[in-house]
């Protein structure tokens, strides 16, 4: 079937596309690197025209054109899902917020919501011959998004890859109200880091040691992870599979390597299943029309059915710090808001579930404050304010440069034990009389 004439009928210039919003509307911005541009701007436009306006998006990769001015507030107010580093300084404008959720509920929240969502406008690849807009690398919760939202806009954008294999990873022109052609800007990257650190290297070693031939991996986001990454891919390991929230460059890197081939895995079999992925040029190329990946929802990917159903899951996911009782947080540093929930709970239970699985939250043990002052990342408690990302029940390995502990089941005084002989030694001696303090205790572990 030919749907040119549709797509004729149906292409709109992007300021034309915005007048359909009004003030007090619930405006999805799609997510991460799909997050418009052409339509951006063209909203920006009619700032002075509107108020309340509530967006809605995560993983912000440049600045929308809405919040250009200073009195963006007047007129739009950002709720993430998920925050980058653009979304954390709109929070410090007072225009951001973060809506607390696990992400695989997402698709569940859209379709299960009392919020209407007004109207969705986000980009895509072009259409295909059998009338699908692609979501690019961001299957994610965008099939949701769709079906609640009163008015769809796509901005196609040429340089998007398509994304396969998989299922609500795009959309039908039957269902979009209007299409906007926009200036085809190189979809946003997300570098990888500079080189890996000394620690970095040390703990991914740690890791490494641990994963068998078969293994079915998923990597978070950050320098440790991505050195992971590295490392497998410079490894003897083999047969491994992807099963991941993010797919990220370490990924490319790894079955470029030739160590990925996904056939020992029990579900998706020769598959690399994601959620979404944010990289760099040399990822987008690599995921665009290949065969070898699968495009799914977060609720799927992120299942903790799904996860436990492949045998030999690794987790690897960073933290920003933890406690002696166990309790890791990964998304503030007290009550500044850094990331979010995302998917990491379900990957920590998951793993563990799986036959022969494990889960390591990793980091360094120490950081350096801009004043240049060290400070311990392993804690007597959490600072006031921080975020419980993984409790204390749920968590498996804990890996920092001084080693890797398995907390599952111990005891408080065990626990305690355990982390502190990971700790940085200057903080020692600090942290056990804060742990006698707390009657977590029971001998000296020097």
């Amino acid at each position: 079937m030919d749907y040119s004439k549709e797509y004729t009928q149906k292409l709109t210039a992007a300021d034309e596309a915005v007048k359909i919003i009004q003030s007090g509307d619930w405006v999805d911005y799609g997510w991460c690197n799909a997050t418009p541009d052409a339509l951006d701007k063209a909203l920006a436009k009619r700032t002075d025209e509107l108020t309340n306006v509530n967006l809605r998006g995560g993983i912000l990769l440049k600045l929308p054109a809405i919040f250009e001015r200073e009195d963006a507030g007047e007129h739009f107010t950002w709720n993430s899902w998920h925050m980058s580093g653009i979304e954390r300084k709109l929070i410090n404008r007072g225009l951001a917020y973060y809506s607390s959720i696990r992400y695989s509920e997402l698709p569940r929240y859209y379709r299960e919501s009392i919020i209407p969502n007004d109207v969705a406008m986000f980009q895509v690849a072009p259409m295909d011959k059998h009338g699908f807009f692609n979501f690019g690398p961001n299957a994610s919760h965008m099939m949701a998004v769709c079906e609640t939202s009163k008015k769809i806009i796509v901005e196609v954008n040429q340089n998007m890859p398509r994304c396969l294999g998989g299922f609500e990873n795009g959309i039908h022109i039957s269902q979009v109200d209007f299409i906007v052609e926009g200036e085809n800007p190189a979809i946003a990257e997300m570098g990888a880091g500079g080189a890996p650190t000394d620690i970095d290297t040390a703990v991914a070693k740690l890791i490494v040691e641990e994963i068998p031939n078969g293994a079915c991996l998923q990597l978070g986001i950050g320098g440790m992870p991505n050195t992971v990454g590295s490392m497998i891919a410079e490894s003897d390991l083999k047969d491994l599979g992807v099963h991941t929230e993010m797919y990220v460059d370490a990924f490319v890197d790894i079955a470029k390597a030739g160590k990925i081939n996904g056939s020992k895995k029990n579900i998706d079999r020769f598959r690399q299943a994601f959620a979404f992925g944010c990289g760099t040029k040399k990822m987008y190329d690599y995921i665009d029309d290949n065969p070898e990946l699968l495009s799914a929802p977060v609720s799927y990917t992120n299942d903790i059915r799904s996860i436990s159903a492949l045998d030999n899951f690794i987790s690897i996911n960073n933290a920003v710090d933890l406690d002696l009782f166990g309790q890791v947080n990964a998304e503030s540093a007290g009550i500044r808001h850094i990331s979010g929930a995302g998917g990491q709970l379900d990957f920590v239970l998951g793993a563990y579930l799986s036959n022969g699985g494990k889960s390591f939250i990793c980091c360094s043990s120490s950081y350096k404050t801009k004043d240049g002052q060290m400070k311990s990342r392993i804690l007597p408690t959490l600072n006031p304010g921080s975020i419980v990302t993984d409790t204390r029940a749920n968590v498996h390995y804990i890996v920092t440069e001084y080693g890797k502990v398995n907390l599952k089941g111990l005891s408080a005084w065990q626990r305690a034990e355990a982390l502190i002989s990971i700790a940085h030694p200057d903080f020692r001696d600090e942290l056990i009389a804060e742990a006698e303090k707390l009657k977590i205790w029971r001998r000296s572990n020097k």
